[in-house]
């Protein structure tokens, strides 16, 4: 196995590729370490004295004798690229990797770094972006991936790069090293500090603005208190002359005439579409209620439509607005914590079907995200306490500091203390969207976000939609998969233990509904992720690192009998 990462200097080729060799159990090779031993001095010094070319001369020799001779991990120059001998070196010998970063956050980066001769210049933001546009198309040739690394841990990229080359088959699950020789995962008790990806502060009086990467469908997400009093929450929101509101009659009348008020130098006309509250709700009878009441308004394609409300509403809201003449804009405002962590960001909507969740649906993307954490402080503390599944989720999947900052700072995310909630908020759309960066429409990476959703989908449509809340299934799920994992021997008996007594704490279920297992089977295989009839579960092989199994009807059975009531 020959790994290559390429990118632009600063993207952090070097920080990277140590932590993937060692997750691997292979070497690690920088090709700029190798030159500056051949030459005996540093980069920087051969550079001004011999000149770019002689350089390009000296990396080309040595890139092409470590494709030849290494297996491991590789990071190269920045310029290696440059050379078409390279180019086609890397792509033939090599499985390549582009860390791509935006020429912004490379000089954020950067802009203390005197070490890098391409960056001594006068302005390093422009040459950086010179170098972007010169170089982008050369390491999109070379690569066979392109990971977007945004803002996420070493630690979390290297996760999700390791989950991809799996569902790939470039890595072999099976030899990377077993849990108990991966304890770098540990998590870290006390207040969560290291590790924590920096956020960007808009001037919007300061709001926390997370960009989602995708293209041209990139949108912000922003977090802050009272942002649905503020119009320039909702600033890059297309002008229209109306607008629709989308709620529910629990939320409407406690925050419909605020985003009214915010939206109406926006929109002339601003109108409000009242649903009944309620997963059992989420059925095409309630999303014929938003196409009814579009078409008598007179919405066209230029009309925006705005989801108010919890998961449901933003679900339905979004899957409308997918439909409606094929296709409007909308802009979700979730009012619920799993709302806000988790399915107002990624452009998943849906309904329900009697045989299984969120079968009926499309990928539509949002314009933007508004989450005003003010709206938390009415949230009913059972919706709470489903919310926290789905934040809790995160550590197990992606990062383990942050999972042992949930364990210690739980107590204060139940009363619903603001500073605290808005960092479980933050580090959670941080992680969910470096995901959807890489995997919008869930080819392969994207499935680790479903932890614990296998058999919590399961538990949803056996007891019948509304029963447990979303974020209740989810937990009960949680508990369920990581005994799977166990019990498959692919995470210590011990991480499962502790997973689950968090979710225990938080109030949530960790024992399922005795639906039968025969019934549990049945419905867990019209999972999105079964393959002919063959179900796959998000698993975990360490606290922070998620991996995607088939597991045995008889495991299935033991877990079942086991955390069944």
């Amino acid at each position: 196995m020959r790994l290559a990462l390429v990118g632009l200097p600063g993207s952090g080729k070097s920080s990277v590729g140590r932590v993937l060799a060692r997750k691997l159990g292979v070497s690690f090779t920088d090709s700029d370490t190798v030159i500056e031993q051949r030459i005996g001095e540093p980069i920087r010094s051969y550079f001004e004295r011999e000149g770019e070319g002689r350089f390009r001369d000296l990396e080309q020799q040595v890139i092409g004798e470590l494709c030849a001779s290494r297996l491991g991990v590789l990071a190269t120059g920045g310029g290696a690229v440059l050379r078409e001998v390279n180019r086609r070196v890397l792509h033939e010998d090599c499985t390549v990797l582009y860390l791509r970063s935006s020429p912004e956050e490379l000089h954020r980066r950067l802009r203390h770094d005197t070490q890098r001769p391409l960056l001594q210049v006068k302005d390093p933001r422009a040459r950086l972006q010179q170098l972007y546009r010169e170089r982008d198309p050369l390491y999109r040739e070379t690569a066979h991936f392109v990971v977007e690394t945004g803002r996420p841990t070493v630690q979390t990229l290297v996760g999700m790069i390791l989950m991809q080359l799996e569902l790939a088959g470039i890595v072999d699950a099976n030899r990377v090293p077993p849990p108990s020789s991966r304890r770098a995962r540990t998590l870290e008790l006390g207040p969560y500090t290291s590790g924590m990806s920096s956020i960007s502060v808009t001037p919007l009086s300061g709001i926390e603005t997370i960009d989602i990467a995708l293209g041209e469908r990139s949108y912000p997400i922003r977090i802050g208190s009272g942002l649905l009093r503020a119009p320039e929450s909702f600033a890059g929101v297309p002008r229209s002359p109306l607008a629709v509101i989308v709620s529910n009659t629990t939320v409407a009348p406690l925050y419909a005439q605020l985003l009214r008020d915010a939206l109406r130098g926006k929109h002339a006309q601003v109108e409000l579409i009242t649903l009944p509250d309620g997963e059992s709700h989420k059925d095409w009878t309630t999303l014929n209620l938003i196409f009814d009441a579009l078409l008598a308004g007179g919405a066209d394609r230029k009309t925006i439509l705005y989801a108010l409300g919890g998961g449901v509403v933003g679900d339905m809201t979004g899957f409308a607005a997918a439909s409606y003449m094929r296709g409007v804009p909308f802009v979700q405002v979730p009012t619920t914590l799993l709302a806000q962590v988790d399915s107002s960001v990624g452009g998943k909507t849906g309904i329900n079907h009697p045989r299984g969740k969120n079968m009926i649906g499309a990928f539509h993307q949002p314009v933007c995200v508004v989450v005003d954490l003010e709206t938390l402080s009415t949230l009913p503390m059972r919706e709470l306490r489903a919310g926290l599944a789905e934040v809790i989720k995160y550590g197990p999947i992606a990062d383990a500091s942050f999972l042992g900052w949930v364990e210690a700072n739980l107590d204060a995310l139940l009363a619903r203390d603001v500073a605290t909630l808005r960092h479980a908020v933050r580090r959670s759309c941080e992680i969910k969207a470096a995901v959807v960066g890489q995997d919008e429409r869930e080819a392969g990476l994207r499935a680790i976000l479903n932890f614990g959703h296998t058999f919590g989908h399961a538990i949803e449509a056996g007891l019948g939609y509304g029963e447990w809340l979303h974020g209740e299934a989810v937990g009960c799920g949680m508990a369920m998969a990581a005994e799977t994992s166990a019990r498959l021997g692919l995470l210590p008996e011990g991480d499962a233990e502790r997973l689950i007594r968090l979710i225990d704490r938080a109030g949530l279920p960790v024992k399922g509904p005795d639906l039968g297992a025969d019934r549990y089977l049945e419905l867990m295989r019209l999972d999105k992720k079964a393959e002919a009839g063959e179900i796959k579960f998000v698993l975990l092989d360490a606290i922070g690192h998620a991996v995607l199994r088939s597991v045995p009807d008889a495991t299935l059975r033991q877990v079942l009998a086991s955390r069944c009531t």
